[in-house]
């Protein structure tokens, strides 16, 4: 039967709305494709990625302000009929402000008929590719992302990282990744909120596409995502889809047992744009296997990839506005109904083996847990104080990690797969842990606990309950795995993801006995010059 194209989309989403305050359907995923979840049509995204001046996540460890553009009502209301004059039924969003008030901007999607899919990071709070962790921070930006959105029907899923491992020197990150899609997978059904899929945006790096593709669809389906987005560029100008390489990538994931679809796509070179791949994306080569696409992106910036131009309450139509609606316009793709659809692609991939191009352990990071950290740091007697500063964490965790073994329970290795249990606390209690090691191997001399005015004693108290449960299972050295589930995503230790985020030594120097020596040297030339002694 026929699916949702342009014309039908519009009468569908219409009769969804014959009441101003319906719900929409909401999107379920079924095997590789997406349904409407009341009458089971198969849904085609026909997306446009919607956020003006938003940097790229994965790298920048320094907090970035944005602007939310689903808290900004005026804009909404500017944009939103454009939207569906190009035929739009899905926006990806790539950070929200989980503090704001988004009901405005989503009711009037809602009543458009615009599905959402939202990026979990923002810049400044996201997986580092460079020196990746997945910690408490994190864990509370993620959650608190999915708590402001999942009360809204037309909210249709949720990536976890976009483009984190792009090229063969950063594989190792993807362990981290993974972990917060399962982790985030996990908090939705605890919560016990309606169904919605957690996936990942990958770029198109030919070295290592066939390895990710298999890395986050392998092992365990509670581990591994719901579906897969693919920002690819491939398509320029009057190309074709031979030409493209559509052909090889539709061949690739013709048996992937998650819906695939292009998490951007829309190259700019030539311009303006003609977008010839629309009648390809959506026809029956393609259909089969790819569940539509988000073309990059609305608003003109720098990039030249814009679809409008905005100039405060006004937005000017640019000619790839109109050359991609009348592609949209004239596509009607076939589709089958959930009903009628068994899945036969039900395997999921192997996971890729170790080699020069692909360094990313099948182990992930422990789940990030709040009250296994609050017991860890209230167990210590040597702490790290509150006001330590950002520029002091690198070299302060050099300090007291530089004896060989001191430190295994905060560090995280995406290659090795090993990981402390303590690896997922935030940086201030990962410091503490350390510092107190440290203290614990100079034989609780006070002067050890200083740190040049880091550090400070503190009298630790004895676990008992859930608190000596749960330090149990991480082990007296940290190297333990925990199983509880975590109880909040409320941090009693900071969920600071910014430059702290990005200490804690996944890698720290292992001088043997030269600790004392080497401690003062780091502190002296880091912390300008501060006194340290140790005996």
């Amino acid at each position: 039967m026929k699916g949702y194209g342009f014309a039908s989309g519009i009468v569908a989403a219409l009769s969804l709305l014959s009441t101003a305050a319906a719900d929409v359907d909401p999107i379920v995923i079924k095997g590789s494709k997406f349904f409407y979840k009341t009458n089971g049509t198969e849904f085609f995204m026909r997306g446009v990625a919607y956020q003006q001046d938003i940097p790229g996540n994965g790298s920048s460890s320094a907090v970035v302000q944005f602007s939310d553009p689903l808290a900004d009502a005026d804009a909404c209301k500017r944009d939103v009929s454009l939207l569906q004059q190009l035929g739009t039924n899905v926006i990806r969003v790539y950070a929200i402000d989980p503090k704001k008030d988004h009901s405005a901007c989503m009711q009037l999607l809602q009543d458009a008929g615009i599905y959402v899919i939202s990026d979990l990071s923002q810049p400044g709070e996201s997986i580092n590719r460079d020196s990746p962790t997945w910690d408490e921070g994190l864990y509370n930006r993620y959650t608190s992302v999915i708590d402001a959105l999942q009360g809204y029907s037309n909210v249709m899923g949720f990536f976890a990282g976009n483009e984190v491992s792009n090229n063969v020197s950063n594989t190792n990150a993807s362990p981290f990744v993974k972990a917060a899609v399962r982790d985030m997978k996990a908090y939705i059904k605890r919560k016990n909120y309606r169904p919605i899929g957690v996936g990942y945006a990958t770029n198109d790096d030919a070295d290592i596409r066939q390895g990710l593709a298999d890395y986050f669809n392998c092992g365990k389906p509670e581990d591994s995502i719901d579906f897969w987005g693919y920002n690819i560029y491939s398509w320029c100008g009057n190309s074709s889809f031979e030409l493209s390489g559509y052909d090889v990538r539709t061949k690739e994931f013709e048996s992937y047992s998650v819906p695939v679809f292009f998490a951007e796509y829309g190259c700019n070179v030539p311009a303006p744009r003609k977008f010839t791949e629309v009648q390809a994306l959506y026809g029956d080569q393609m259909t089969g296997v790819w569940s539509g696409g988000i073309v990059y992106m609305y608003f003109q910036e720098a990039n030249q990839y814009g679809l409008v131009s905005v100039s405060g309450s006004t937005a000017s139509k640019l000619p790839d506005f109109s050359a991609l609606s009348e592609q949209i316009a004239s596509v009607d793709p076939t589709g089958v109904n959930s009903n009628s659809y068994n899945p036969t692609n039900t395997v999921p991939r192997s996971c890729p083996a170790m080699n020069t191009a692909w360094a990313a352990a099948t182990q992930l990071p422990p789940t990030p847990n709040q009250d296994l950290c609050a017991c860890m740091v209230k167990s210590l007697s040597c702490v790290a104080k509150s006001s330590v500063e950002d520029a002091a964490f690198d070299p302060l965790f050099s300090v007291a990690c530089a004896t060989g073994g001191v430190c295994t329970g905060i560090q995280a290795n995406g290659t090795t797969g090993v990981y402390g249990a303590y690896s997922m606390c935030s940086p201030q209690e990962r410091l503490s842990w350390a510092f107190n090691q440290y203290y614990l191997a100079n034989k609780k001399n006070s002067q050890s606990c200083d740190f040049a005015g880091n550090a400070t004693i503190q009298t630790s108290s004895t676990p008992s309950g859930d608190c000596q449960n749960l330090l149990n299972q991480a082990g007296p050295a940290g190297t333990g795995s925990v199983t509880s589930a975590p109880t909040g995503t409320g941090s009693s230790g900071g969920s600071s993801s910014t430059k702290k985020s990005d200490a804690g030594l996944a890698t720290v120097p292992q001088l043997g006995s030269g600790i004392l020596t080497f401690g003062t040297y780091i502190l002296g030339a880091a912390l300008t010059g501060a006194a340290m002694v140790f005996l």
